[in-house]
């Protein structure tokens, strides 16, 4: 009982150290009277705290904004929700401005000319995109931001982030444009010219669109330093390649019904992601 005379409990120096209260690792004892709380508060947990609730607001606003212009359903904006404060928490504000570059993006090139679409059959649905469609484009850079916070904090984990939202934002304007002013289109792997919407079918229009649509992305990269110019140009020819994968992969796997639209995108943008890791 004699450590706890006077209100006063003696204390281990490690641990006072490891919780960041070096003043008090220095004294033989701490005392439990608040009026000594002030004096050993740790700033970083204010920080943390403050991160938290901007993170948090950024995070409720981005997912109200898409879901009010129904860019997204209900369920695409809680998964919506889940990159962004991913992103946030990872990157900081230039994860938030990439991935509202991506979402402005989509959203223009998806109501442009959507009577058009409309007649030809192939305007996306006036409810938005499902939690499965916004994950397909938008989860492998939440994973790769998520793995470089937690397990392996290697750089280019963050070129390949970027890449992979720079594909998504390509293929989805790529697509929406081409559809909208491309004219008839061309099958990527025979070069012969289909219906528009025909899974693999490009156009010079939509693939132009969607290259500046890569660019785009990784130029907000560079202006929030995370990328240096060099990056700029990894980043966006990983985007273009991630693209014209997707193409590749309509045309044959997708028109034979081995895989999904949802897989589809998935792997364009790890093929993004990954060919960016290994140039970086």
């Amino acid at each position: 009982m004699a450590g706890f005379r006077h209100g006063y409990i003696w204390c281990l120096r490690a641990w006072f150290r490891t919780s960041g209260l070096t003043e008090a690792a220095n004294c033989h004892s701490f005392s439990f009277d608040m009026s000594y709380l002030p004096l050993y508060w740790n700033p970083a947990l204010l920080i943390s705290s403050q991160k938290i609730a901007v993170f948090a607001a950024l995070t409720l606003l981005f997912a109200a904004l898409g879901r009010v212009v129904r860019g997204v359903t209900t369920g695409g904006a809680v998964a919506g929700a889940a990159v962004c404060f991913a992103l946030l928490w990872v990157v900081g504000l230039a994860g938030f401005a990439g991935l509202l570059t991506v979402f402005v993006l989509t959203w223009v090139a998806t109501r442009f000319g959507y009577a058009h679409k409309q007649q030809l059959g192939t305007a996306e649905a006036r409810t938005g995109r499902t939690a499965l469609q916004v994950l397909a484009n938008l989860g492998t850079s939440a994973g790769c931001a998520i793995f470089y916070s937690t397990l392996w904090p290697d750089r280019r984990l963050l070129v390949a982030m970027t890449a992979a939202l720079a594909e998504a934002a390509a293929d989805t304007v790529s697509s929406e444009l081409g559809q909208a002013v491309g004219g008839a289109p061309w099958l990527i792997t025979t070069w012969q010219k289909v219906e528009p919407g025909t899974d693999g079918a490009v156009t010079l229009a939509g693939t132009m669109d969607g290259a500046t649509a890569a660019i785009a992305v990784a130029l907000v990269f560079v202006l929030t330093q995370i990328l240096s110019w060099r990056l700029f140009a990894v980043c966006a020819g990983a985007g273009v390649a991630g693209m014209i994968f997707d193409s590749l992969l309509g045309a044959t796997l997708e028109r034979r019904h081995w895989l999904g639209n949802n897989a589809v995108n998935f792997a364009s943008t790890i093929v993004a992601a990954g060919l960016a890791f290994l140039l970086a």
